[in-house]
C-alpha cells in the first residue's frame, strides 16, 4: 500500500465504558476531545510534541502510544513506515477512567487511514479491531470510533473457521442512538488509577446469581439509553466489578453510593476513578444540590460535556490554501456541516483538506 499524503490531523473523543453493568461491552462517548496532528518525516526519526494532559509525562519517542498505533497501522495495511512528528494536544484526563488510552490509539490509527493511498483498507472495522489488540478490550475504542453509545463484543470462533486457527476474532460493535433527554455528568478527581491495578483486583469468580442479575441490567440499560430513560437508575445497578473496586478507590466509591442512595443514575466510568451520573433534565438539577453536599471541589471538578453523537473525525492535509471538498465543508466557525470537528481555524490559513478520513 502507498502512501496518499503526509500530514493527517485526527479529533477523538473521551469515552466512557461499562455504565454499570456493561462491564467491557458498552461505552458513552462523551464531548472531551484530544486532537493528534502527524506529519511524515523524510529520517527514521520520531518526534512526539504533547500539550495539555500528559505533557513531561508521557514519552515523547517511537514509545508513545499514538506514534505506535500509527505504525500499527500502516504495518497492517503494508505501508512503509517512516519517521513521524506528532502534536498532541490533549484534553482528556489520563489515568481517570476516561478513556485517554483509546482515544490516542484509535487517533493513531486514524491517522494512518488518512496517511495511506486508499484509505478504505483501514475502514472503521479493521480500525476497531487494532485498538482492540493494543487496549485489550473493545469498550472504550468502539465509542471513540463510532460516537454515540456502543455495544461491543468479540465473537467466538466458530470450529474449522479461520479466526479458530489463527487466534480470537476481531472485535465488533455497533451504534446505538442516546434518547435525546440524557444528560451526562462526570464528576473527576484529582487522583489517578491505572487500569491494570483497577482490574487486577476483580474476582476470577463471581455469584451466579450476580451475572444473572447483571446481564438483565445491561438489557436493560441499551433501552434505557434509546429509548427509556427512566428506566437508568434501575438499568445501571451493577453487581459485577464496582464494588469489588471500592478499597482502590473509596472517595469514588463513597460518592457513587451517595448519588445512588439518592435515586440518581451513578456509576464509576470506566476503571475508575470518575464517577459518571446519566439524568434526565428534571433530575439534573437534584444531582446539582448532591454535588454541592457531597463533593469538595478542591478534590473533585464537576463537569458536564455533550454525548458526542460523532466519533473519530479526521482530514489529511497538504501544504497551501485550497478549498475542503464538498463532503466536508469546513465553515469559518470550525465546524463541518453542523458537526463540531476540529478548530481548523489555527491551520486554514496554511493547510488544504484533501480528504475526510
Amino acid at each position: 500500500m502507498q502512501l496518499g499524503a503526509d500530514h493527517v490531523r485526527v479529533r477523538v473523543p473521551a469515552t466512557s465504558a461499562n455504565l454499570g453493568p456493561g462491564f467491557d461491552a458498552l461505552g458513552l462517548a462523551l464531548a472531551i476531545h484530544d486532537e493528534v496532528e502527524v506529519r511524515l518525516l523524510a529520517s527514521e526519526d520520531v518526534v512526539v510534541e504533547v500539550d495539555g494532559e500528559g505533557a513531561g509525562e508521557v514519552p515523547t519517542d517511537a514509545s508513545h502510544l499514538v506514534a505506535r498505533a500509527v505504525r500499527v497501522g500502516l504495518d497492517a495495511v503494508g505501508a512503509p513506515v517512516t519517521g513521524l512528528h506528532l502534536v498532541c494536544r490533549n484534553v482528556i484526563p489520563h489515568g481517570r477512567g476516561l478513556g485517554s488510552s483509546a482515544a490516542a490509539a484509535v487517533a493513531g490509527l486514524v491517522a494512518a487511514r488518512g496517511l495511506v493511498a486508499d484509505p478504505s483498507v483501514l475502514d472503521d472495522a479493521t480500525v476497531l479491531a487494532l485498538a482492540t489488540e493494543l487496549e485489550g478490550h473493545p469498550d472504550n475504542a468502539a465509542p471513540a470510533i463510532l460516537g454515540g453509545a456502543t455495544v461491543a463484543w468479540t465473537p467466538d470462533a466458530r470450529p474449522g473457521s479461520a479466526a479458530d486457527d489463527d487466534g480470537p476474532a476481531p472485535a465488533r460493535a455497533v451504534r446505538l442512538e442516546v434518547h435525546p433527554d440524557i444528560v451526562a455528568t462526570v464528576v473527576i478527581p484529582t487522583t489517578r488509577l491505572a487500569t491494570s491495578h483497577a482490574r487486577g483486583v476483580l474476582p476470577t469468580h463471581v455469584p451466579h446469581a450476580d451475572a444473572a442479575a447483571n446481564a438483565g441490567r445491561a438489557a436493560l440499560l441499551v433501552e434505557a439509553l434509546t429509548h427509556r430513560p427512566d428506566l437508568l437508575f434501575d438499568a445501571t445497578h451493577d453487581l459485577l466489578h464496582q464494588r469489588y473496586r471500592a478499597d482502590v478507590m473509596p472517595g469514588t466509591w463513597r460518592l457513587v453510593d451517595a448519588l445512588r442512595r439518592q435515586g440518581l443514575a451513578a456509576v464509576v466510568s470506566g476503571a475508575g476513578p470518575t464517577a459518571l451520573v446519566l439524568t434526565t433534565p428534571p433530575a439534573t438539577s437534584e444531582l446539582d444540590a448532591a454535588l454541592e453536599s457531597e463533593v469538595d471541589l478542591r478534590r473533585w471538578r464537576v463537569e458536564r460535556p455533550a454525548i458526542a453523537p460523532e466519533g473519530k473525525r479526521g482530514a489529511a492535509l497538504t501544504s497551501g490554501v485550497g478549498p475542503c471538498p464538498a463532503a466536508c465543508r469546513v465553515a469559518g466557525d470550525g465546524k463541518i456541516g453542523t458537526t463540531p470537528v476540529l478548530d481548523w481555524r489555527r491551520s486554514l490559513a496554511h493547510d488544504a483538506i484533501t480528504r475526510c478520513v
